[in-house]
């Protein structure tokens, strides 16, 4: 069994000199920003809901990205609105949300 239900890992690379990447597009924001929805929601932590910050996971072209494991589902997300739709659906009701799903 996973230590938790569902463990999201969001870019939040940041890359030298205006190159395409996670952060630029505002990743750290909207990765704590999903942080405190998940909290908010009060399942955050061991048995429920986990969002951790990652380096690069290699898929800057289709950024900010996150993946939810363990579905290895992968999202692109802009703005709160995404991301508000990612943990109402996914993280705590299970859904993929197809739309932004890459």
């Amino acid at each position: 069994m996973s230590y938790y239900q569902h463990h999201a890992f969001i870019c939040c690379n940041q890359r030298p000199d205006g190159e395409t990447c996670c952060n630029a597009l505002g990743a750290s924001e909207l990765m704590a920003y999903a942080k405190d929805k998940v909290a908010a929601a009060k399942r955050n932590g061991p048995g429920q809901v986990r969002i951790n910050k990652a380096g690069c996971l290699g898929r800057c072209d289709n950024g900010p990205v996150m993946v939810i494991y363990p579905e290895e589902t992968w999202y692109t997300f802009l703005d709160r609105s995404d991301i508000d739709e990612i943990v109402e659906e996914h993280l705590l009701h299970g859904r993929i949300v197809e739309r932004l799903k890459i």
